[in-house]
């Protein structure tokens, strides 16, 4: 129906390594130097266009439907190439898929749903309706729902403790809300700020014990990224960890053995534990139970299933750059990321005094954790090549700036994941030991198999563990929301300042997360 602005293709290393090099705005390349193919690749028909898969990025709309044509990235907004075509952008050909992007149709059918109704009540024609600053709006109105729910989420979360006050609760619901890598991509037309509002009405649904709606909105959030599904079962592991720890109190009570007790928040004897979990999950009146209180979600994780045996595979498109791995180094990318985004949590000399002395205590497993730290390090560290050829995103410069001044570098960072993996089970421990056990499982679910370092990828396992830690006095949750604001100042002023060009290109390239 309409002619889409081809997205450029990465650029070799070598070019993205001169791009680096550039002054901030260089001048434009003459036109006898720009590529040749440059306005072929601006009116190609969408069977000839070769860029690569955009892995959930909306760089554009490649859905042909009644966005078919735009949007905003790095390099520029891109726009149908007609008015006219615009306002006939309201049509209904949903039929028709961009193997290119790689994620399900979830954002585009909110963003029907939304302005098209919007449409008709108010006559606004495709110009208005299409236009980039109405899409981005969409994101806009969710983002405030994501405050709402992180808002519900606190207080259902630690309805128990009376000493929170209802300012805590608010300046908490704020700092998650400007969360820097989430509240970037509110002001653009991605994927990511829809699939956090659903993950998150899922999980309150599912504390509220209303769980057809939980699962219900688990598969919403599978239509805006496939790996969401991982979130649903996060829900359902919930159901089922507190039915082991109201089983797992009652053995105690039975035993009335004062040093078990203490197996609540500690992974001191992990095989008294696993034996419990074989007794308990083998026993059919207990399995009974769980399906009786799980069967939403086992509907949609088989649901699940199918899809992926029918489309072989998780992916929808092109599946050539989303190939699974285990790269187990994600889990120390994400402490990592977590450490400095909970830094006012992690760095305090208390917990740092705690770390030390567990160290002294423990000598013997941490010197087999970091034996096992080295080797997965040695043989599951994966790169991604969309890594070393975006020189947009910070990921680029984090690996060039840090993993690749010297090959040793990677291994000399495990002491600092180590302590971030310590810190981060530290301030979880008041949950109990199946909670902790389900998340790290969904945790590794949703990391390992990504072969990308992407930090969009650490905004929802991040967001559910802040969610769950007992919250901080005031003065360090003001310290974390002014360090959240300086970044996103930094990070806005870079977007919107500091544009650079490839030597390949004429477009303006913008910094992002």
């Amino acid at each position: 129906m309409y002619q889409l602005v081809q997205s450029r293709p990465y650029p070799s290393k070598p070019m993205v390594r001169a791009a680096a090099r550039l002054p901030t705005q260089p001048a434009p390349l003459p036109r006898s130097a720009r590529p040749a193919r440059g306005l072929q690749h601006r009116t190609a028909a969408r069977q000839d266009r070769k860029a690569p898969a955009h892995h959930g990025r909306v760089y554009q709309s490649s859905f042909d439907g009644p966005f078919h044509g735009l949007l905003p990235q790095g390099s520029g907004v891109l726009h149908a190439v007609e008015e006219e075509q615009r306002d006939a952008a309201l049509g209904e050909q949903l039929q028709r898929w961009d193997p290119m992007i790689t994620t399900p149709p979830g954002l585009y059918l909110l963003s029907v749903g939304v302005v098209k109704p919007a449409a008709w009540l108010f006559g606004w024609t495709g110009t208005v309706v299409c236009s980039t600053g109405m899409l981005r709006f969409i994101n806009l109105l969710i983002s405030a729902g994501n405050f709402y729910l992180l808002y519900l989420l606190l207080l259902k979360i630690h309805q128990k403790n009376k000493a929170v006050s209802g300012f805590q609760r608010i300046l908490s619901s704020l700092t998650l809300a400007t969360f820097p890598t989430l509240y970037f991509f509110t002001f653009l037309y991605y994927t990511d700020t829809g699939s956090v509002f659903f993950t998150l009405f899922a999980y309150l649904m599912c504390l509220y014990g209303n769980h057809k709606a939980s699962a219900l909105l688990g598969f919403c959030a599978f239509m805006f990224r496939q790996t969401n599904i991982v979130w649903t079962v996060f829900c359902a592991g919930n159901v089922v960890a507190e039915k082991l720890n109201e089983a797992w109190k009652t053995e105690l009570l039975k035993k009335k053995d004062e040093r078990i007790s203490s197996m609540r928040t500690s992974f001191s004897d992990l095989t008294l534990i696993m034996r419990f979990l074989i007794e308990y999950l083998t026993s059919p009146k207990n399995l009974i139970t769980l399906i009786a209180l799980t069967w939403p979600y086992i509907v949609l994780a088989t649901a699940f299933f199918v899809f992926v045996f029918i489309n072989g595979g998780i992916v929808v498109g092109d599946r050539s750059s989303h190939e699974a791995c285990l790269h187990f180094p994600q889990l120390f990318y994400f402490l990592s990321f977590t450490l400095f985004f909970s830094f006012p949590h992690f760095l305090t000399p208390t917990k740092i005094r705690k770390f030390l002395q567990s160290l002294r205590r423990h000598r013997v497993q941490y010197i087999l954790i970091t034996a096992i730290s080295l080797f997965l390090i040695w043989k599951f560290t994966y790169v991604h090549k969309y890594l070393l050829a975006d020189n947009r995103h910070y990921t680029f410069y984090v690996w060039r700036k840090i993993f690749q001044r010297h090959e040793l570098v990677k291994y000399v960072l495990v002491p600092a994941y180590i302590f971030a993996g310590w810190s981060f089970v530290d301030t979880i421990k008041s949950k109990s030991i199946f909670w902790i056990l389900m998340y790290f499982v969904c945790l590794l679910s949703v990391t390992v198999p990504q072969k990308l370092l992407e930090f969009r990828y650490f905004i929802l396992p991040f967001l559910i563990y802040r969610l769950n830690i007992p919250f901080a006095p005031v003065y360090r949750q003001l310290v974390e929301l002014a360090f959240y604001v300086v970044v996103n100042v930094v990070t806005f002023y870079l977007f919107l300042n500091k544009t650079f060009q490839w030597p390949n290109s004429v477009e303006i390239q913008r910094f992002m997360w």
